[in-house]
């Protein structure tokens, strides 16, 4: 059964293994194998942190325990920007296509709406990942902007969509 939880100091070490692991499945993220920045102490201090901070938002996608997709919002401290919160999401490859990622990320614009200080969402995805942006653009998001040559992978470079969600 697929469930949609928030972290716990436990699932620490299963998000590092699983951002390692998903690195390398697809060439539309924006990191590789084995680039997760975080170690395993550092990202049991991040949930810690993350629970008692109401602008900082993690939901995992367990399915019979197992993380399969992960979805976070992060939003600044600044005051001139923290009416903005990130959206990212990254689901394992073999649940692509489906639904999980868009519950997913229906479940992260609802937090979004029942922060009272958030009032935009945004968000960076390739150009050429078409299924992401047909999914964005579903869910209201919008493109506000062109990266050009943003990401560089494979001896090839990628534009960015800057998107972005009134909530």
């Amino acid at each position: 059964m697929v469930e949609y939880i928030k972290p716990t100091v436990e699932d620490a070490a299963e998000i590092v293994a699983f951002y390692n692991r998903v690195g390398g499945e697809t060439s539309y993220l924006s990191f590789e194998q084995d680039e997760y920045p975080l170690t395993v102490e550092e990202q049991r201090e991040a949930i810690e942190h993350d629970a008692q901070d109401d602008s900082q938002y993690m939901l995992l996608v367990k399915d019979e325990g197992r993380i399969i997709a992960i979805g976070t919002m992060t939003t600044s401290h600044k005051i001139k920007a923290r009416h903005v919160t990130e959206l990212g999401i990254v689901v394992e490859k073999a649940q692509h296509s489906k639904g999980i990622g868009t519950i997913l990320m229906k479940k992260l614009v609802q937090w979004a709406r029942e922060q009272p200080f958030i009032t935009k969402i945004r968000l960076d995805t390739r150009a050429d990942n078409l299924k992401a942006v047909a999914l964005y653009i579903k869910l209201g998001f919008v493109i506000e902007g062109t990266l050009k040559n943003e990401t560089y992978w494979n001896d090839q470079y990628f534009d960015l969509y800057m998107m972005g969600k009134d909530v």
